[in-house]
């Protein structure tokens, strides 16, 4: 009997949020299908995707990629309904699994979610009467299992696992420099989960590629600890490594990311006591780091009307130091090129609303306007 539901699931996901871009911007197909092949002859078998991500292009990569090309048994497919985004009224929002539906072709969904509750936008779930419409998909067999993803407050959590004790499971925001965070608690959120007795699937466990690419002094904690583990090897396996935990999702944007993951989540060993207190080295090493934490979700975008590429402009922020100076305000007119500056902002707060990660976005651009705009 399993300890909690999903125990046997391998602990490597792959999340089709970030996957590989041609030049003009359209995924790149043939390299998702080579990801695909590479992770699926390693033995995994959960895919991740959403209605929303890449306006729809994720599912229908899900499509060309996997669906069409493996039996359907063979793995297993989480899709999301996001009620909050585009047009909103309760129509749309169902029509949203149905169209899913249609761009996989999957037949039908083993993992089911409502995407990205918050404060500012759970109570459209209720309104539209969405909670009982994905238990009546579930009974029809068109969903398998059904959970939510949440980006708020342990008090939220705790009331909406209160109200819908029949959630299969809850999808979080877990990494080891969210774990105390005050803005996310990862810790708190997943002990919750716990407690109610849900599993948990995991997102964002490099922080949108933050840790995988970490500061200098995060860097020499990891490298002095296990000079040959990758960075990224690190926060997926302190994921992973925690109790309940069905799968870790990773945003994998190109092979040789799949070929690093795989090689450490193939035949997956949780982290030893030794290095549970490397991580908190790294954690400490963190604190006194100025980021932006930002993970390039871009849920921001979508309502910007100077369509300012805050996720790009942020990034720049985070990876210009000392001598870089120069060269962060070259790759700042190249990130806001024939697109609105920072100093555009209006402040209309919009970006803020849809935030996942509750970041004060209108500061942090001033901020950038006064770093890469003036002379």
């Amino acid at each position: 009997m399993e300890k909690y539901f999903g125990e046997n699931t391998p602990k490597l996901g792959f999340g089709l949020m970030r996957l590989p871009k041609l030049s003009g911007g359209a995924i790149d197909i043939e390299q998702t299908k080579q990801m695909v092949d590479m992770f699926m002859s390693a033995g995994f078998t959960y895919f991740d995707t959403a209605y929303v991500y890449d306006g729809g292009e994720s599912e229908k990569a899900a499509k060309l990629a996997l669906v069409d090309r493996y039996p359907r048994s063979s793995y297993t497919l989480a899709t999301k309904l996001c009620a909050w985004m585009g047009q909103q009224d309760e129509q749309s929002a169902k029509q949203q699994f149905y169209t899913s539906l249609e761009r996989t072709g999957a037949g039908y969904f083993d993992y089911y979610l409502l995407h990205a509750l918050q404060r500012n936008n759970y109570a459209k779930y209720d309104e539209y009467h969405i909670w009982d419409f994905v238990k009546e998909l579930k009974a029809k067999g068109l969903v398998k299992y059904y959970g939510f993803s949440f980006h708020a407050d342990p008090e939220l959590l705790e009331e909406l696992l209160n109200a819908h004790p029949d959630v299969d499971f809850v999808q979080l925001q877990i990494n080891y420099a969210d774990w105390e965070n005050p803005g996310v608690l990862s810790r708190e959120c997943w002990e919750i989960a716990r407690r109610h007795g849900k599993s948990v699937t995991v997102m964002e466990p490099v922080k949108g590629g933050a840790l995988a690419n970490p500061t200098p002094e995060v860097l020499n904690v990891l490298r002095s600890a296990h000079p040959d583990a990758s960075p990224a090897s690190w926060a997926i396996r302190f994921a992973a490594s925690l109790d309940g935990i069905i799968t870790v999702l990773s945003g994998m944007s190109d092979v040789e990311q799949m070929r690093d993951n795989i090689s450490y989540m193939a035949h997956f060993e949780p982290l030893s006591e030794a290095e549970q207190r490397v991580i908190e080295q790294a954690r400490l090493a963190l604190y006194g780091d100025g980021s932006v934490a930002c993970t390039a979700c871009h849920y921001c975008t979508a309502g910007c009307p100077k369509n300012i590429p805050i996720p790009e402009i942020f990034h720049v922020m985070n990876h210009q130091r000392g001598n870089a100076a120069f060269r962060g305000r070259r790759e700042y007119t190249i990130a806001t090129e024939n697109r609105g500056k920072a100093s555009d902002c209006v402040k209309c707060g919009k970006c803020e609303k849809a935030c996942p990660q509750h970041l004060s976005i209108r500061k942090h651009l001033a901020a950038a306007a006064d770093i890469f705009e003036k002379d």
